[in-house]
């Protein structure tokens, strides 16, 4: 098959990376990935061609769209982009075609998509299928029955399946989405979607910081690095402070997006045993070999903990709610201490560094984090078949 993957992230970068961990799942197929924000330069697998839509992002508020390219104008970025995505679309001639979020999130890129899904249900519904790929947890809403309304429309309308990237036994749709039952199309639950890290990354990335038996290596993360500098300014003083009692390694990564202004700081704290680093492809291993996690709670970072069973301690984003719920949520099940943001004073941060370091934590059990895997096979067995004919899956 040909398949047709949109992702347009507009902040951090977490949708890119679970979005690029499906599509890697997917070798058996040939996969466009068409993207339009800025992404870090990783390296794809030979089956993956991605795409670039010229950039547009949203303001710290989500409310206004903006293009990071100089001289160009939102609007002018916007015709080409509606263009460009058509054309593709038109000229690829896809299996299926993947939306990441939309129409539960990315309202405001409803210009180019809707016309690619109108021109699929009007002109290529025997040729071409719609799927929408969903995280765990929506983000609240000023009007949750327009927005719902608006939602299960389009959903009804332009889509042939729903895949929800979460195991149903930690959250379900309905808990931030009340209509669920009112979704025509199937509705499928993958499991949590996350890479795991190579089975001896621990004695490998260890042997290659060389850190002494003697010594825990903790990590601590941003994610993108748009938000997380307060995190990481202290929770480097609060090692440092440790350091006089625990031995410790600590290596940073501050995201690929955290301004100048920001990282340089981080990179002057920077010591024998303190190191301060953009990003990795390799995060992964990092976190395996850690006997702790620092780090902000989104998505794609709470996977890579549970994959790697990594000790963690935690601080959600608090512009909504939806990295607060995921991360005391998974707290019940794993080794994960959920800061608040008055923890966030280095004297705190030290205490709860070293509860975690020295407490043996609880072993992560029944989290289903195999939803890479899943949503490849679910595909190949789907595409055999009459969708129509699929009953609704819970």
């Amino acid at each position: 098959m040909k398949i047709l993957f949109y992702c347009q992230h507009v902040l951090g970068i977490g949708h890119f990376f679970r979005s690029l961990e499906i599509c890697k799942a997917l070798s058996e197929h040939e996969v466009i990935l068409v993207t339009g924000g800025p992404a870090p330069d990783v390296a794809l697998d030979e089956h993956i061609r991605n795409v670039r839509l010229p950039g547009l992002m949203m303001d710290p508020t989500f409310s206004e769209l903006f293009s990071p390219e100089k001289g160009m104008s939102t609007e002018r970025v916007k015709k080409e982009r509606k263009k460009m995505l058509f054309e593709i679309f038109e000229s690829e001639k896809p299996d299926i075609f993947i939306t990441e979020l939309y129409p539960f999130g990315r309202k405001a890129f409803g210009f180019e998509l809707d016309p690619v899904l109108k021109n699929i249900r009007e002109n290529h519904r025997r040729t071409c299928r719609s799927i929408c790929s969903l995280r765990d947890i929506l983000v609240e809403k000023k009007d949750p029955e327009k927005y719902e309304n608006r939602v299960v429309s389009i959903l009804n309308r332009s889509f042939d399946a729903l895949l929800v990237h979460s195991d149903p036994a930690i959250f379900s749709l309905d808990e931030t989405f009340s209509r669920t039952k009112d979704i025509k199309i199937p509705v499928v639950y993958t499991g949590f979607v996350t890479a795991k890290p190579p089975e001896d990354a621990r004695t490998t990335v260890r042997k290659r910081l060389k850190v002494e038996p003697e010594k825990k290596l903790v990590t601590a993360s941003a994610g993108s690095g748009k938000v997380g500098f307060r995190l990481l300014e202290n929770t480097l003083e609060a090692a440092g402070a440790l350091q006089r009692e625990i031995p410790l390694r600590l290596v940073v990564f501050t995201g690929p997006l955290m301004d100048l202004k920001d990282f340089e700081p981080l990179k002057r704290l920077e010591s024998k045993d303190f190191s301060v680093n953009r990003f990795t492809p390799d995060f992964l291993s990092y976190l395996a070999a850690a006997d702790l996690s620092v780090s902000m709670a989104g998505y794609n970072t709470c996977m890579n903990i549970l994959a790697a069973k990594t000790p963690a301690i935690v601080w959600p984003f608090s512009q909504n709610r939806e990295q607060r719920f995921r991360a005391e949520r998974l707290a019940q099940k794993a080794s994960i201490e959920v800061l608040n943001d008055e923890d966030l004073i280095p004297d705190r941060l030290r205490a709860l560094i070293r509860k975690q370091l020295l407490h043996k934590g609880n072993s992560i059990v029944n989290i289903d984090i195999e939803g890479s895997s899943f949503t490849a096979e679910w595909l190949k067995n789907w595409s055999k078949h009459d969708p129509q004919g699929f009953t609704h899956l819970e």
